[in-house]
């Protein structure tokens, strides 16, 4: 956690600087956003590790997981885009979470319950967890968008690096595009999942229903990019409308949520 603070602060140095020093700042941010994205990964390794399970049983586990999937979606994608100027938002986001799953998440090391005990979790979590991290960089990207549409031509110096609207609106259809086929399989494979653990492959359990409605959600922004040709604000606003059904899920119904899917562990 330590290491994305200080990758948050030198990219806000970076964009505080608008000479080389932020260039310099920008590329420094970048490795300890890369440093800190390895030190998430040997710690959820030795949290398996210690748990002799696969670290996916709980809402601590799901959350320092899905920090480490979205900082490695981004830090896949700087490989062919320039995205190095949106890091501030990145690493902020990642600082969020690992922050609440330290402070109100942590929760000790736990055998799993019974319905868990299926070679289905490491299936159907795994393809879930990869397509939370995809998702929620399309929609920083989007909400990036929509913030810098409303200065036209005349970006303020913090933004005069970041892609144009163009890419950006590109880019987010094409992350989405790439993962919803595997969130399509998470679903399916949630649902056979189901019928091996509880009898039935759907029952609308809150988790389940929330599963559909964000691939609907998901489902209506790609129809509506290829077959009625919306690009732009109304397109980000749709990626944000179907991410906020993958949050809701994420947080409300895990946390607050009844039903047979509940694992966080509060």
């Amino acid at each position: 956690m330590f290491i994305f603070a200080l990758a948050f602060f030198t990219n806000a140095f970076a964009i505080a600087w608008k000479s080389t020093k932020g260039e310099k700042a920008t590329r420094i941010a970048t490795a300890l956003t890369i440093l800190g994205t390895a030190v998430i990964f040997v710690a959820i390794v030795a949290r398996g590790m210690s748990a002799g399970r696969v670290p996916w049983s709980n809402m601590f586990e799901f959350s320092i997981t899905g920090a480490f999937a979205f900082a490695l979606a981004y830090l896949f994608t700087l490989r062919k885009y320039d995205l190095r100027w949106l890091g501030i938002f990145v690493t902020f986001s990642v600082l969020i979470v690992l922050g609440t799953a330290i402070t109100l998440l942590y929760r000790p090391t736990a055998p799993l319950v019974p319905a868990l005990k299926s070679t289905w979790l490491v299936i159907h979590v795994s393809a879930a967890i990869i397509c939370g991290g995809v998702f929620l960089l399309a929609n920083v990207i989007a909400a990036t968008y929509l913030i810098l549409e409303k200065y036209g031509d005349n970006r303020p110096a913090w933004a005069a690096k970041i892609p144009s609207l163009d890419v950006l609106d590109l880019l987010s259809y094409r992350l989405i595009a790439f993962v919803f086929p595997l969130w399509t399989f998470a679903v399916i494979a949630g649902a056979i999942w189901a019928e091996s653990a509880w009898g039935r492959y759907w029952g609308w359990d809150p988790k389940e229903t929330w599963a559909f409605i964000t691939w609907v959600g998901y489902a209506a922004y790609l129809h509506a990019r290829v077959t009625v040709g919306w690009k732009g604000r109304k397109a980000a606003w749709l990626c944000l409308i179907a991410g906020s059904t993958f949050l809701f899920n994420y947080v409300w119904v895990n946390v607050w949520g009844t039903g047979k899917h509940t694992y966080s562990g509060l």
